[in-house]
């Protein structure tokens, strides 16, 4: 599966043994943002935060990574200046 350039991920996630291979998916697939929103989305912006840095040996790991109270307010930060690029929402 191919990711969209911006994702909306749902928290909490149903399958947490999933995050890793999704986050590097995302960052082979050029995702520029993942915007969380739900209940725990700070902490699971954290996790997502460590396993994009990794060991900080490798600069071109980036993603910009939003938490949010709402999944609604998530939707809304990943709309600002959309243009043409697409939005994602998924729940794992």
């Amino acid at each position: 599966m191919t990711y969209a350039p911006r994702i909306v991920l749902c928290s909490p996630l149903t399958d947490p043994s999933s995050l890793e291979a999704f986050v590097e998916a995302c960052l082979a697939d050029g995702v520029e943002l993942i915007a969380i929103g739900g209940s725990g989305a700070q902490e699971l912006e954290d996790e997502i935060d460590w396993i994009i840095v990794g060991d900080g040996e490798d600069r071109s790991r980036f993603i910009v990574t939003t938490a949010h109270d709402t999944v609604e307010e998530a939707r809304e930060f990943a709309a600002v200046n959309l243009g043409q690029r697409r939005v994602q929402e998924l729940r794992f």
